[in-house]
């Protein structure tokens, strides 16, 4: 079993920058693929950034490709995702996950946090 705990999350202008955080519990931390994902009110879940378990390998939605960074420290047991530039229509709650394997869709991640939500101003 892996417990995952988001923070970071807040009312920013567009424009801005903020840093989420995501704390895992387990010892098997460093053997995960973590993935951010997000969801906006009256729109589906989507695939925002993810990591593999070296820290080596990321990927990056379309839409966030540039201005978001994901970041993992192992011995900690904690994933980060900078956020640059932020607009508006990146609103939503913010959720990390973990998975087995590296892969985008989010029904590849079998442990998920209870999200925290990223609100930006225009």
């Amino acid at each position: 079993q892996v417990q995952l705990v988001e923070s970071g999350g807040g009312l920013v202008q567009a424009g801005g920058s903020l840093r989420l955080s995501c704390a895992a519990s387990g010892r098997t931390f460093s053997t995960y693929t973590m993935g951010w994902f997000r969801q906006a009110p009256g729109k589906e879940r989507e695939s925002v950034a993810l990591i593999d378990r070296n820290g080596d390998s990321t990927a990056y939605a379309d839409s966030v490709k540039g201005r978001f960074t994901v970041s993992r420290d192992n011995a900690k047991n904690t994933v980060f995702l900078q956020m640059n530039s932020l607009k508006p229509e990146d609103t939503a709650i913010y959720y990390c996950a973990a998975s087995e394997i590296f892969f985008l869709a989010p029904a590849a991640y079998r442990y998920w946090g209870q999200g925290t939500q990223v609100t930006v101003s225009s």
